[in-house]
């Protein structure tokens, strides 16, 4: 059942990742792009981190790829579609400021990347909620630009950073309460992918078109 749960979520993600390829051309918008490989590099990171699982080998150092690159590329993202000068400056401050800090991180303590780093954890993807709640205030009085996608990205972060900023924890639990954990972050990242699907489905089907460019 659980195995069933993860690759619903593959399935998902890829299905994302093909509907949102298809449709590259240059008439969308930098954001789309960007969006777009962001799904392509999540799912490179998610096969290998299947891979190494397979044949039992240790794959948790993958999981500073997956924060630090969902990071980066979420926040060229926002950086994008975020027009207001002030959280844009926010964004170009927070972004570097928390790479180095990052970096310094382990430099100093080079056992963590071979494990959960608590602080990568919650301090990529706070600012990635921070920037979320940008845009969902820009658009209070404005056109819903990404407004599933946003939601899909601000539920997700919220509630597998309260399941991951246990995760040095999830290695000695016994196996019942661990897989719960894991568990109920697959079922989050469904909804999120669903989330993704709907901005698809809102960009493309959506008979009263947005512009996305603006």
């Amino acid at each position: 059942m659980f195995e069933i749960i993860i690759y619903i979520g593959y399935f998902l993600l890829g299905i994302n990742f093909i509907l949102f390829a298809i449709k590259l051309n240059k008439k969308m918008p930098r954001s789309f792009y960007i969006f777009t490989f962001y799904l392509l590099v999540m799912i490179v990171i998610q096969f290998f981190t299947s891979y190494l699982k397979s044949i039992h080998k240790n794959n948790l150092y993958l999981s500073h790829f997956y924060f630090i690159l969902q990071f980066i590329l979420l926040s060229f993202f926002y950086l994008e579609i975020i027009k207001n000068p002030f959280q844009r400056k926010v964004i170009k401050i927070a972004v570097p400021f928390c790479l180095t800090l990052l970096g310094l991180q382990y430099y100093l303590n080079e056992e963590l990347l071979h494990k959960f780093n608590l602080f990568e954890i919650f301090v990529t993807s706070f600012l990635i909620i921070i920037f979320s709640m940008f845009h969902f205030y820009n658009i209070l009085n404005e056109k819903k630009k990404y407004y599933y996608l946003n939601t899909g990205i601000l539920l997700y972060l919220f509630g597998s950073t309260v399941l991951f900023i246990s995760g040095n924890l999830i290695t000695r639990l016994d196996l019942a309460p661990s897989k719960i954990i894991w568990i109920l972050n697959s079922v989050l990242y469904i909804v999120y992918q669903v989330f993704i699907l709907l901005e698809w489905k809102e960009i493309f089907l959506n008979k009263e078109k947005l512009d996305y460019d603006k």
